[in-house]
């Protein structure tokens, strides 16, 4: 049986991508393997033992083109609203909460936010399927 692990995104500043998902999701660095050309930082938190792998492509300043094929990360948090609150405060522009029903009960209750390379996070209330 497959386990997953990791996931990984190019990003072109270290500094900034290893502050934005400190703030945003409570991840902290695990990890950091150096290669002549590139590096490769691990990050994860206490909820989970998948890892976000930073991929920094050494001597690369244009940004990635990120195409019509990535879709999103997502992660699930107690409280949705709070979290939503606490990144306004902070200034990381979270989009609007969006409450999805189905079949009139509630499907999911999320919000994206956008790193800073445009890969986008979204943020679930744990509920259902979304633990």
């Amino acid at each position: 049986m497959a386990k997953m692990i990791h996931s990984m995104i190019r990003v072109l500043d270290e500094g900034r991508s290893v502050d934005f998902y400190s703030k945003v999701l409570g991840l902290t660095v695990a990890d950091r393997v150096e290669f002549e050309t590139f590096a490769l930082i691990y990050m994860s938190n206490a909820e989970t033992g998948f890892e976000l792998e930073l991929t920094i492509n050494k001597g690369r300043t244009a940004s990635y083109d990120l195409g019509n094929g990535y879709g999103h990360l997502a992660v699930s948090v107690d409280e949705v609203a709070v979290e939503h609150e606490r990144l306004t405060k902070a200034g990381l522009n979270p989009g609007k909460l969006v409450e999805l029903n189905r079949d009139g009960k509630l499907f999911g209750l999320f919000f994206f936010i956008t790193d800073p390379d445009g890969y986008k996070i979204e943020i679930l209330q744990r509920h259902g399927r979304f633990q």
